[in-house]
């Protein structure tokens, strides 16, 4: 009932070629691996970063980078694929823009040793992706990925600002969720933060958040980003009474490898000082359906 899991604070890195790249990712997988993290979550557009190794023109173009990048699908897919099985821990990839039917989707791959399992599209769209990018929504599927600790789902930056997802995710068996995220000043990464801690509150659940740090001018899609790693949890019996598992200072580089502990999710779920799970299920199952009315007073 206990996972070490490891949350990457990213810079946005560029590099020459390729092959630079795959070693430059496997040196942080290989860092995680090294302080025994067993699952490894890395930022929301991470992925970006191959853009620099191609022409400037595609460089500054920032729609045609989406058809580049996933073009390149499979060969990104392999590399995460071979280091999940070379150091047996389980991997969800920086998310990847995806050209499906035409359409651009948001998609963060998930890997394990015994290669990739599965993905999780973004379903919320922030007004850049909408109006400048062309990302779109993706079709309301959600996965939750089963290990022998327990079950996690994936909710894509702005997705974890609203409750739909993280709730259904939890109501399926989910006791934690990662939020990989890409912003870019203070005010975005604090909205992804409030964000997890509320869904932590909501389903009395494990929130991991990870988000790309640093400047990289030579991209116009991600050329400034402001960010910090955090785990979050229920301030509930024997968890930290503030619900801050773990964070470390903003906008320095390096993974934040914590073990989590399930059967304190289990235990406050079922006998917690409050029981928000339990009433946050009763909302959507049963009070959705009831009429709520709405009432004005003059004063």
């Amino acid at each position: 009932m206990k996972l070490t899991l490891a949350t990457a604070q990213y810079p946005i890195t560029e590099h020459k070629n390729w092959d630079e790249w795959v070693i430059h990712t496997e040196k942080w997988v290989a860092q995680a691996a090294h302080q025994k993290a067993q699952l490894l979550l890395f930022p929301e557009y991470g992925s970006m970063e191959i853009v620099s190794i191609l022409s400037p023109e595609i460089r500054q173009d920032i729609r045609q980078q989406v058809i580049e990048l996933s073009a390149l699908q499979g060969d990104f897919c392999q590399v995460f694929e071979n280091l999940a099985r070379k150091y047996q821990v389980c991997i969800v990839a920086p998310s990847l823009p995806v050209v499906e039917d035409g359409k651009p989707y948001n998609r963060a791959f998930v890997f394990s040793p015994k290669g990739l399992i599965g993905y999780q599209d973004k379903f919320f769209m922030t007004r850049f992706e909408d109006e400048e990018w062309g990302i779109q929504s993706a079709p309301k599927v959600l996965t939750l990925f089963e290990g022998d600790w327990g079950s996690f789902g994936v909710q894509i930056c702005y997705d974890v600002e609203f409750s739909i997802g993280a709730q259904r995710l939890c109501s399926a068996g989910a006791s934690l969720i990662l939020a990989p995220s890409c912003t870019e000043t203070i005010r975005g990464a604090t909205r992804v933060h409030v964000g997890a801690r509320a869904r932590a509150l909501e389903n009395q659940a494990y929130i991991a958040v990870s988000q790309t740090i640093g400047n990289a001018e030579w991209s116009p899609a991600v050329d400034i980003n402001y960010g910090y790693t955090a785990m979050y949890c229920p301030p509930d019996k024997n968890l930290p009474e503030e619900g801050i598992v773990a964070q470390t200072p903003p906008q320095q580089a390096g993974w934040l490898v914590e073990t989590l502990d399930f059967s304190l999710i289990e235990n406050v779920r079922t006998d917690g000082q409050v029981f928000n799970y339990q009433d946050h299920q009763r909302l959507h199952n049963q009070f959705i359906s009831d009429e709520i009315k709405v009432i004005k007073r003059l004063i």
